[in-house]
């Protein structure tokens, strides 16, 4: 079978006041590309490939939201204050992987065991007290996924921070042990903290950006991002960030090239309308990212509307897919 051509990323042409800035798009990462461990490389297998839209990319369904934001996300769906509706919605929908705290995953876990492929957040934290100085400690650890037979890890790193060296410093520790036992990392890298508020913001493209390169630098092998969103904010944003005249997607293919050989995900984030998220999930694939990290999205809709959006989420992956040649 003749293989089928991979859409074409726009090289995008963005400035500043000195002149004109290239930004092309990034090739995504390939697995097979990657330095890394057996273990580490089995367990992307089974998500990258045998899961979820398969060819390389990743369809993840988070469900940490009950701890990081509180109940309040699921009044809009009653249903799904029962973790079991995310499960069957993993399950049914064909998603890559579910991302969940240890309780869940100990306690909703069983029937769904090696056919859902998991990541276990390992650390979290309310959003009760201010982010000012934002911290998640750990709530499992790197043993606990092994137990649990997890293909990942997850981690939040709070980058900007004033909590950020203790933060680095904990993330250090859950590395090595992902390298102990052939565990992938995906770092949730999220921009924090006043300083970052006084230079543009963490929806800027310089907070954005600069996070994605951090994951890299301390070796995640995935990391979830949000997308960039142009402000009136961004004149604070250090040079030459402050100069920059680029859209969205120019500046989400930044990011991409930022974080290099990681692997990049999106953050879906709230809950928006079928057009602009499936506009949300090509602008991501063609600018480079590996896949989409879709919850509140998909699992604040009922059960039959969120699979037939997640069905054409799933047709529009396979055409940015890995094909064989």
């Amino acid at each position: 079978m003749a293989a089928k051509p991979k859409p074409e990323g726009r090289a995008g042409l963005s400035g500043t006041a000195a002149g004109p800035l290239r930004v092309g798009t990034a090739p995504r990462p390939r697995l097979m590309d990657l330095e890394m461990s057996h273990g580490k490389r089995v367990r992307l297998t089974r998500m990258l490939y045998e899961h979820g839209p398969g060819g390389g990319t990743l369809l993840i369904l988070p469900i940490d939201q009950g701890l990081e934001h509180g109940p309040v996300d699921f009044f809009s769906n009653p249903d799904s204050l029962d973790p079991d509706y995310e499960f069957r919605l993993a399950l049914e929908g064909n998603f890559s992987a579910i991302a969940l705290h240890i309780g869940l995953a100990e306690k909703y876990l069983r029937q769904y065991a090696g056919r859902v492929p998991l990541i276990l957040k390992i650390n979290g934290k309310t959003n009760i007290p201010s982010d000012a100085i934002a911290f998640s400690p750990l709530t499992a650890t790197v043993e606990d996924a092994v137990r649990l037979g997890a293909d990942a890890v997850g981690y939040t790193l709070y980058v900007g921070s004033p909590g950020q060296d203790r933060d680095i410093a904990q993330a250090m520790q859950v590395r090595a042990d992902c390298e102990r036992y052939g565990m992938p990392l995906v770092v949730w890298a999220y921009p924090r903290g006043e300083a970052i508020s006084k230079k543009g913001g963490r929806d800027s493209l310089y907070a954005v950006e600069y996070a994605a390169r951090v994951a890299q630098e301390i070796g995640a092998d995935i990391v979830k991002v949000n997308y960039p969103v142009p402000g009136p904010n961004d004149k604070d944003a250090p040079a030459p960030y402050n100069q920059l005249l680029m859209t969205k997607e120019e500046m989400f293919q930044r990011v991409v090239r930022s974080a290099g050989r990681t692997m990049v995900l999106v953050s879906g984030g709230e809950k928006m309308g079928d057009d602009e998220l499936i506009s949300k999930v090509r602008s991501s694939l063609q600018a480079g990212a590996t896949g989409i990290i879709f919850g509140r999205n998909l699992w604040q809709r009922g059960h039959a509307e969120a699979l037939a959006i997640t069905s054409k989420i799933q047709t529009l992956f396979r055409e940015y897919g890995e094909h064989p040649e």
